[in-house]
């Protein structure tokens, strides 16, 4: 008889509450409940950062913390696009460009190795041709492989980028249906055992060449869907367990004996484990869909895209751990004591503990200051000089306020201010008066960039008692998202050069270089954290404006990725803290500036510890 110590290698533990730092299926008695506790795996989906862009038909690959979308159609459907998108476990960036515009493809491999195959493409657009036709995924640009042997859409898919499977699909004109199976060995491909069964966008997972499923799928004549599933041994295809329902373009990770199928149509929030004979329902998605795209494994998967008939870009995880797991995202705290925008943060500040001041009101240019204990905003004392779209720098006990402008920026000014915790005291100014500039660091190591009237590329750094002017941004540029990072280690996000950039620069305490750009178009944005671990929220994405906006992106000190939206849209916002405790207040959204403050929380995971019974 295997005991607790024959299996996990130690005898059960005893501890005054629970134990430190738990692992899954550890066990220990809690003496202050005086009941027997251990970690016990749960599973179950949660939201993440959304898709730059909304996608259907679209093609994955790769795993949970490195996945691969690309291609597919515009959604509500409507043009192919060659763009692909890298996730990195938290958000989505720009990879290399396809060298077609396609969608219906398959997809295999990892984020470094990936195989696109067959599909519907065009070049630019349309008309649209179909094709058999593959290309290979290096981790930064595709190039083109060899082609199969059937020209088809709408295909399955499973394996790797050198062992990979492609089966059933469709083309058109005629309307015709395959059972087709080929095999591809990095360099060819070979015709082998057909499905029994005719049908494209089916249903599919594998893991190899030796161990695939394909899940129903839509048949002819009518293009009706079945729930006909079919394993693939590595050399032949044989007839299983039918699907609970008739369904067409779910998305499937694992393999033919320990599957994971998910989001089959209509726009389902379903999911089903498989375990080579029987399906088992498994926790729902948030977001119903259909033909969306997948990655991961059976314990660790990955949802992304798909059409629910008004959009789909959102992306989902699933996890099988011993974690309870709580998604990163934006929640409502306490409103502004008035609506207001265009103000500056105490840039160096904390979520629970922030500085906002300056800023304009409707036709009102402000002096108003205010302070956040994490919870509320309440009222300091003024700055002297009342003007908005200001440069600022510090915490709340040690701040820094400079430039800015006055009703509609006819007076300029090049005014500094500094901050005690309790009231502001004027000190040496800028050399170059300016607004609507970026600004970061502390109260005696400050940095001011760019900004306005024109596009301004000056950069001066304060010691805490005068400006001294530094190496100029390389792109001069005004309407700059935030301040993120210190006065030695800075970055100058988005902005208008004059149009809309989407261009970083990194400053290093002397000279600025290029730094990987956003997804999105953008200024006038929130800002804050590190050079290495930045983010944006809100702003214009809109050229010629206003373009109210809530994405917000991250940056790991190489390249943006997406982060969960602001609940609300607005521009000329403002912020401080980290990556992962981020504060981001007023702005404007139309008609005029509001109070809303809304605070970020990075994903979190903690033990799901509960109470051994016998029962």
């Amino acid at each position: 008889m295997s005991t607790y110590k024959n299996i996990q290698g130690k005898n059960i533990r005893s501890y005054t509450n629970n134990a430190p730092n738990p692992a899954e299926g550890e066990m220990w008695y809690n003496q202050s409940q005086q009941k027997l506790k251990g970690v016990v795996a749960v599973s179950g989906w949660s939201s993440t950062a959304t898709i730059p862009a909304n996608r259907t038909y679209g093609a994955g690959a790769g795993s949970q913390t490195a996945a691969l979308a690309f291609g597919g159609a515009n959604n509500p459907p409507g043009a192919a696009t060659d763009e692909t998108y890298e996730y990195n476990g938290s958000g989505w960036g720009a990879g290399g460009t396809l060298p077609k515009v396609a969608d219906l493809s398959g997809g295999l491999g990892t984020q470094t190795a990936a195989l696109k195959t067959f599909g519907r493409v065009g070049n630019p657009g349309p008309p649209v041709s179909v094709t058999a036709e593959a290309f290979e995924y290096d981790g930064s640009s595709w190039t083109a492989a060899g082609d199969g042997g059937t020209a088809r859409w709408a295909v399955g898919s499973a394996g790797t980028q050198t062992a990979g499977l492609a089966f059933g699909g469709f083309y058109t004109p005629p309307y015709t249906w395959y059972a087709n199976t080929e095999a591809y060995d990095g360099t060819s491909w070979t015709e082998v055992n057909d499905m029994s069964t005719v049908r494209s966008q089916v249903g599919f997972l594998g893991d190899g060449q030796t161990s695939a499923l394909c899940i129903g799928g839509e048949t002819p004549p009518s293009f009706g869907t079945t729930n006909v599933v079919e394993g693939w041994n590595g050399t032949s295809w044989s007839s299983e367990t039918n699907y609970p329902a008739s369904t067409q373009g779910s998305a499937g990770v694992g393999s033919e004996s320990n599957g994971f199928v998910f989001a089959p149509s209509p726009n389902s929030t379903n999911s089903f484990t498989y375990d080579g004979s029987t399906f088992t329902a498994a926790p729902s998605l948030g977001n119903g869909r259909q033909n969306g795209s997948r990655a991961g494994t059976t314990s660790a998967a990955l949802a992304f895209g798909g059409n629910n008939g008004s959009g789909g870009n959102f992306t989902e995880e699933y996890n099988v751990t011993g974690n309870i797991i709580t998604a990163a995202a934006w929640a409502s705290g306490g409103a502004l004591n008035a609506a207001k925008d265009e103000g500056a943060s105490s840039q160096n500040g904390l979520q629970t503990a922030a500085l906002y001041f300056g800023g304009y009101s409707g036709s009102t240019v402000l002096a108003t200051n205010e302070q956040y204990n994490g919870t509320s905003w309440s009222e300091q004392n003024d700055l002297g000089t009342a003007r908005f779209s200001l440069g600022g720098a510090g915490t709340t006990a040690a701040a820094l306020a400079y430039g800015g402008a006055a009703s509609g920026g006819g007076t300029v000014y090049n005014e500094t201010e500094e901050y005690d915790g309790s009231s502001w005291s004027e000190q040496n100014n800028l050399n170059t008066a300016r607004w609507v500039l970026g600004g970061c660091g502390t109260q005696t190591a400050a940095l001011a960039y760019g900004g306005a009237p024109g596009q301004k590329n000056e950069t001066e750094e304060y010691n805490g008692t005068s400006w001294s002017e530094q190496n100029n941004l390389s792109t001069a540029r005004a309407s700059l998202c935030g301040g993120i990072g210190i006065q030695t280690a800075a970055i100058a996000v988005g902005g208008q050069t004059p149009s809309y950039t989407t261009a970083t620069e990194e400053y290093d305490g002397s000279s600025w270089t290029s730094g990987g750009p956003l997804n999105t178009v953008r200024s006038i944005g929130a800002g804050m954290g590190t050079a290495t671990d930045g983010m944006v929220a809100g702003g214009s994405i809109a050229p010629g404006g206003p373009g109210y906006s809530g994405i917000s992106e991250g940056y790991d000190g190489t390249a943006w990725s997406t982060r969960p939206s602001l609940a609300t849209a607005r521009i000329h916002v403002s912020g401080t803290g980290t990556s992962t405790a981020g504060i981001a207040f007023g702005g404007q959204q139309s008609p005029g500036p509001v109070t809303s403050t809304e605070q970020f929380t990075g994903e979190t995971t903690t033990a799901n510890i509960v109470g051994i019974t016998t029962s």
